[in-house]
């Protein structure tokens, strides 16, 4: 089990990277919470994922484990990824937080749409 700290400590697959296949967004950057996710598809794997959220320090951790829990995945098992999956990693998730998981899971999703 992971926690929050892992993702605050731990910044390399945070950011857009080069040679991205595809990019998904939830939230609206410069208006509240917002998660970003990056890939890049081989075949039907998802090679590398990165992220960006702006917000609290779960916006962060969830936006962290969505982006691991999808790396190394077909594209077909990256789309059951649940918010539930991510509060699972962490070992849970405060109350009135899991707007953070959901956000991180539809950035992803909105990734992986594109393709």
């Amino acid at each position: 089990m992971l926690n929050a700290a892992t993702f605050l400590n731990s910044p390399e697959n945070r950011g857009e990277f080069p040679g991205f296949t595809s990019m998904g967004e939830s939230g609206e950057p410069g208006n509240g919470p917002f998660a970003q996710m990056w890939i890049r598809v081989e075949g039907d794997e998802i090679k590398q994922c990165h992220y960006a959220t702006h917000g609290c320090i779960w916006s962060i951790a969830c936006a962290g484990a969505c982006a691991q829990l999808a790396t190394g995945r077909t594209m077909n098992k990256a789309r059951l990824i649940e918010p539930h999956d991510i509060e699972l990693i962490l070992g849970g998730i405060p109350d009135g937080k899991g707007d953070c998981a959901n956000k991180a899971v539809k950035a992803l999703r909105s990734a992986i749409g594109e393709i």
